[in-house]
């Protein structure tokens, strides 16, 4: 029994210098991203880890023990109290391509969306702006498709959904950090409030175009598998979503908060039984989660339709040609010919 409890001991003293281990290195990249005057609380946290860690296994002698973990408990909270007065701002130097929050405007089935992105790229990825204000109906939506662009290995990649109407229109939303002038994109740094995040609404030959054929990343598109009834509730909860950031900004986070997430949270507002998956983290794995719960059209295994739903070659292909959603869809599963003629 008693070395029972000596082995008992032990494990939770392994366990419990690992949380700290995970909280001291959750604390450096809090600091590293965020803190004004960083190249002095980093060095002043490092040290006051390393010292909690070697206290909590037993590696200094009792007096400084005490004294060590009662400057790591204030350290702690000085660090969350601070941490929860860094805040989400809508008033940044923001990249062209993120300036415009999306503003809807809702009556009946009649849906007023402004600030749509509609840019040109440069092959070299310089934007050329052009916002505009766009109307649809409702009634004539008539299909929704997923559409996901891999710039990071097999398991990362951007989710959007792009809804098509029976008059040949198409706009295609998509939840994206909004990065300052001066930033690029950081994984890490999606974990430590470094961006806001913001709803893009955008013409599919700006948003899809841009990721295919300007910044090479490797894109797939494939027909979500939805009533024509449900269209509209997914539909309205995007614009709902555009409302609420354009309300109360919140920050983008790379696990709990972002273009796949947004997603699967607005699905199960139609299908409340969907369960969490480790593919909901991998976001390039999202297309086989989506298949795997019956949510895409067209018939036969995954593999399938994940090689005939790549359409990076025929966007390349489609550049310049205005009828650019007909051509990136042909011989997509589930995709009516008539959509691409």
């Amino acid at each position: 029994m008693a070395a029972a409890r000596v082995a008992l001991r032990r494990a939770l003293r392994v366990l419990l210098c690992m949380a700290v281990g995970v909280f001291v290195l959750s604390g450096i990249g809090a600091l590293w991203y965020q803190a004004p005057l960083r190249w002095l609380w980093l060095p002043l946290w490092s040290v006051l880890g390393v010292a909690m860690l070697l206290a909590l296994a037993g590696r200094l002698p009792q007096p400084r023990r005490g004294r060590v973990l009662g400057a790591g408990l204030v350290a702690t909270l000085v660090l969350l109290g601070w941490w929860q007065t860094v805040l989400p701002m809508q008033d940044r130097d923001w990249s062209d391509d993120v300036a415009r929050l999306l503003d809807a405007d809702v009556e009946g089935s009649r849906v007023t969306l402004r600030n749509v992105r509609n840019f040109d790229w440069t092959r070299n990825g310089d934007p050329v702006p052009r916002w505009e204000t766009r109307r649809y109906d409702l009634d004539r939506l008539a299909s929704a498709d997923l559409v996901m662009s891999y710039w990071m290995g097999p398991a990362i990649a951007h989710t959007l959904v792009s809804f098509g109407f029976d008059d040949g229109s198409r706009v295609v939303f998509s939840l994206e950090i909004r990065k300052e002038r001066h930033e690029s994109f950081s994984a890490i740094g999606g974990f430590f409030k470094q961006f806001e995040a913001v709803l893009i609404a955008a013409d599919e030959r700006d948003i899809v175009r841009v990721r295919s054929n300007v910044r090479d990343e490797d894109v797939y598109l494939y027909r979500l598998a939805i009533p024509r009834e449900q269209l509209r509730t997914l539909f309205l909860a995007y614009v709902d979503e555009a409302g609420t950031l354009q309300q109360a900004p919140r920050f983008y986070n790379t696990v709990t908060s972002n273009c796949t997430t947004i997603v699967f949270d607005i699905a199960r507002h139609i299908a409340p039984g969907l369960p969490l998956d480790i593919r909901l983290l991998l976001s390039g794995w999202f297309g086989q989660y989506t298949h795997a719960h019956g949510g895409l059209a067209g018939q036969g295994p995954f593999a399938r339709l994940e090689a005939a739903g790549r359409i990076t070659d025929r966007a390349r292909d489609a550049d310049r040609d205005p009828d650019f959603s007909r051509a990136i869809r042909r011989g997509v599963p589930g995709i009516p010919e008539s959509e691409t003629r």
